[in-house]
């Protein structure tokens, strides 16, 4: 259960918000590990700014949920686990 806890902070997922302006990197940790914003897009308001970051963010972490998900379908032999199940305990 360790070697699987640990392999999946190894898992990374890239999304982005704003037609590419904005480009998170996640970890299976849910760490945000990199965050890429392009110049252009810092000509915007703040808020609209803020709200491409939450939205790559929210991106990344389904996009992560999804990838561990399909890890843990190998780790479990195709057993689906029930829904709100957390790995590990």
């Amino acid at each position: 259960m360790t070697a699987a806890k640990d392999s999946m902070k190894n898992i990374t997922a890239e999304a982005e918000a704003g037609g590419g302006a904005v480009k998170v990197v996640m970890n299976g940790n849910h760490e945000v590990v990199s965050l890429t914003i392009d110049p252009e897009i810092l000509k915007e308001e703040k808020s609209i700014i803020e709200d491409l970051i939450v939205a790559a963010t929210n991106n990344a972490k389904k996009s992560i949920e999804s990838k561990i998900q399909e890890e843990m379908s190998k780790l479990t032999g195709g057993i689906k686990l029930p829904d709100g199940f957390k790995f590990p305990f």
